[in-house]
């Protein structure tokens, strides 16, 4: 654990150390807030607040695909990372550190979304609903943060910023985060339940608003990070069989 914290303090101090990359995955979805949430459903306080939870998973999308994605590739490219692989504690500690990191951001993300949403809309939650929002957060990060690791230890890192910006829009838009539950075009609630955003978002909602989740989101969500899963571990495992054998 030590060392997985070690990791983590040394990935955060490395983006600090770039402020424009702790403001960046916080600007669309505080854009997002101010010009379509705030002029349309701020004064309507339950359209704020299903608004407000679908931005919110729009931030933990944005930081933590953008985050793993490019951030991973990148990192490969370097020479302290094949050299932090070859030493013997394993690519455990590495990992959760790294995971960590990308949690504390994903977190400090959310913080303009929710300051916008409390000042200049209608929106409102109970304090036990923002707990469970706060918590859910932690969960809907899961297949994000897979997606991203797929994605960089698949791709060199010109590849993976392309990659990481052609999936990050449809996938919001496709699962529903940019419209209201029933206010989404008909192609968009065809594909939106087998899109791991719409489970995401459906489960922020459900923790913020008396919301009931679909079966068949739930269940997407978990074939989406069990998928994610195996192509990330696949994914690693090629590229330290490229490197070191």
């Amino acid at each position: 654990m030590s060392l997985a914290l070690t990791h983590a303090r040394y990935q955060l101090l490395e983006i600090v150390r770039i402020p424009v990359a702790v403001v960046g995955s916080a600007f669309f979805p505080a854009a997002a807030m101010l010009f379509f949430v705030v002029p349309f459903a701020g004064s309507d306080p339950v359209g704020a607040t299903y608004a407000t939870a679908a931005m919110i998973t729009f931030a933990v999308m944005s930081a933590n695909i953008f985050q793993y994605g490019i951030g991973v590739a990148e990192d490969r490219d370097q020479p302290w990372n094949p050299y932090t692989r070859t030493l013997p504690a394993g690519p455990a500690p590495r990992l959760a550190g790294r995971i960590l990191a990308g949690l504390v951001m994903t977190y400090l993300s959310m913080i303009p979304v929710v300051v916008i949403a409390a000042v200049g809309t209608a929106a409102r939650v109970t304090p036990m609903g923002f707990l469970l929002a706060a918590a859910t957060v932690a969960v809907i990060s899961v297949p994000f943060t897979l997606m991203g690791l797929a994605i960089g230890y698949s791709l060199p890192s010109k590849a993976a910023i392309v990659v990481a910006q052609v999936i990050f829009f449809p996938l919001a838009f496709g699962g529903g985060l940019l419209s209201g539950p029933d206010d989404a075009p008909g192609f968009v609630k065809a594909i939106a339940p087998y899109l791991p955003t719409r489970g995401a978002v459906e489960l922020m909602w459900a923790a913020t608003t008396d919301f009931r989740p679909e079966l068949l989101a739930m269940v997407m969500l978990g074939v989406w990070v069990v998928v994610l899963a195996a192509v990330a571990g696949w994914a690693y495992r090629r590229d330290e069989g490229r490197r070191f054998t």
